[in-house]
C-alpha cells in the first residue's frame, strides 16, 4: 500500500480531506504545516516574521523529507511545498500524489480573509491567490497522479473519488 500525498493550493481542503481519507484507509495522518508549528512551538506567521519565506521553506523541505519516508501515511502539504525540486522528488518517488484543486472564487471564499496565511497579507488577497495559482498550477499538474476538484463538493464525495482512484490503480 502506498502513502498518499495531497498537494494543491491553500484552501483546497487538503487537511480536512486528508484526515478523513486517513481514517478510511486506517493510515496515520500528517499535515506538514502543523508538524512544523509543533516542532517550532510557534505558528507559521511567526516563522515568516522571523525567518521569512525562505526560512519557512527550508523547514518545510526538511519536514517533507522526513514525513514522506514514513510508510502508509496520508500527508497534507502546504500549498507552496511543490516549489522546491527536492520536495517534488520526495513526493513523486515515495508515494502517490493527489492534487486537490479549487476554483479561485471558491478558494477566496474559503480563505480570503484568513489572517493566519502570511502570503495573503496584502491589499489584494484575491489577486495574490490568482498570481500564486498561475505560478503553481503547471507544477501541481506535472506532479500529480490525479486531479480531484473540491469545489462545491462535500468532503465525503471527494474522499470517495480518491478512494475509487486508488482502488482502480491497485494502490489500496
Amino acid at each position: 500500500m502506498a502513502s498518499i500525498f495531497l498537494i494543491g493550493p491553500m484552501g483546497a481542503g487538503k487537511s480536512s480531506v486528508g484526515r478523513a481519507l486517513a481514517t478510511k484507509l486506517d493510515y496515520d495522518f500528517y499535515d506538514s504545516d502543523r508538524e512544523i508549528e509543533e516542532r517550532c512551538g510557534v505558528d507559521i506567521p511567526t516563522i515568516f516574521d522571523y525567518e521569512g519565506e525562505v526560512g519557512f521553506r527550508d523547514r518545510e523541505a526538511a519536514m517533507i523529507d522526513e514525513l514522506t519516508a514514513l510508510p502508509n501515511i496520508v500527508l497534507a502539504t502546504g500549498g507552496g511545498a511543490i516549489l522546491r525540486d527536492a520536495n517534488r522528488e520526495c513526493l513523486r518517488e515515495r508515494g502517490h500524489v493527489v492534487l486537490l484543486s479549487v476554483e479561485l472564487k471558491e478558494q477566496f471564499r474559503r480563505i480570503g480573509f484568513d489572517t493566519k496565511r502570511p502570503l495573503l497579507h496584502t491589499e489584494d488577497p484575491q489577486g495574490r491567490l490568482a498570481a500564486l495559482m498561475e505560478e503553481r498550477a503547471p507544477i501541481y499538474a506535472a506532479l500529480a497522479h490525479v486531479d480531484i476538484a473540491t469545489d462545491s463538493r462535500r468532503m465525503h464525495h471527494v474522499v470517495s473519488r480518491i478512494l475509487r482512484h486508488l482502488k482502480s490503480n491497485g494502490l489500496v
